[in-house]
């Protein structure tokens, strides 16, 4: 699945595959994604999710945990809570102080609690429902309640143009990254911490309650918010594409290997495929789809790829 377009001031091209190993056995794509430009406030919202392969049924969660998030802030954003945030961040484009700035940053959390608790509520009455229709969906020993079976990582970012820069606010739960990239290209951040475990399967998932009340990492430290000039990209990628090209977890806090990946974008690989990012290419999201059948040993996980620039 792929596809093109403009989110406000900026564009998005994304690129969904499923992986190797779906395809040799003929199972479905477990990633997804979602992306929403609200026209009547400015935001822009782009979601990425990659359901657990050990889970049935993932394939369904990660594709409600995409929607929900986009049905929150379409549907379920309170009005006044948006209004009191935009209302913050005017002050902020005032007097950017310290003490403003907590303020935003204190409602951007609140704000986006409430889309994940949607978001974990949504797949969890889908989940009570289908149980109740189709119970021989639901025979699995390891699963303990019926939202195991649609277990997905999930990561949003909502990005908006004002007079000072961009406002992004961030969630991740999982092992995908969201990183950006600032406009000269000197300096990346990333913009969540990745739930990777001492071994593999130590990922967490958007459908686990306990993610809301664990001490371990509090549920507040998975929201961010970054005020930046201007950037050139925002990035972000299941684990399908990180594990491939990043390797571990520490070469995403390094600026050299955000510049690697961008070279590798623009040709110089093995396979000399190129997304071209020039504003009035109409084709990328097909050089993107092509640049995506990348080979690399072992690695042969759903991939996806979601870049704004």
């Amino acid at each position: 699945v792929k596809d093109s377009t403009i989110l406000g001031e900026k564009r998005l091209v994304v690129s969904s595959k499923r992986g190797r190993s779906h395809a040799n056995v003929g199972s479905f794509r477990d990633d997804d994604f979602a992306y929403k430009f609200f026209e009547n406030t400015g935001w822009s919202l782009v979601v990425v999710s990659d359901g657990a392969g050990s889970a049935t049924l993932a394939r369904k969660g990660s594709q409600l945990a995409c929607n929900s998030v986009v049905d929150f802030f379409e549907n379920h954003l309170e009005i006044e809570k948006a209004k009191e945030f935009e209302n913050k961040i005017e002050s902020y484009s005032k007097e950017q102080t310290e003490e403003i700035f907590k303020e935003i940053n204190l409602l951007s959390k609140q704000i986006l609690y409430k889309a994940t608790v949607y978001v974990h509520s949504k797949i969890k009455e889908f989940a009570d429902n289908l149980s109740n229709t189709n119970p021989e969906l639901f025979v699995s020993s390891k699963a303990k309640s019926n939202i195991d079976y649609f277990h997905s990582t999930l990561i949003f970012a909502l990005f908006k143009k004002y007079d000072f820069g961009y406002i992004i606010q961030t969630f991740g739960v999982g092992d995908c990254p969201i990183a950006v990239m600032n406009k000269d290209k000197t300096e990346t951040t990333l913009l969540n911490w990745l739930d990777v475990g001492e071994h593999g399967g130590g990922t967490r998932f958007i459908t686990q309650p306990d993610i809301f009340h664990s001490n371990e990492r509090p549920m507040a430290t998975r929201f961010n918010l970054k005020v930046i000039e201007d950037f050139s990209y925002l990035f972000l990628m299941t684990d399908g594409i990180y594990d491939a090209k990043f390797v571990v977890e520490a070469n995403l806090e390094k600026n050299e290997k955000w510049l690697e990946f961008l070279d590798d974008l623009n040709g110089i690989n093995e396979d000399n495929s190129k997304v071209n990012f020039d504003l009035e290419n109409e084709n990328i999201k097909n050089e993107l789809d092509k640049w995506m059948d990348f080979w690399s040993l072992g690695n042969h996980d759903d991939r996806t790829l979601a870049i704004i620039y």
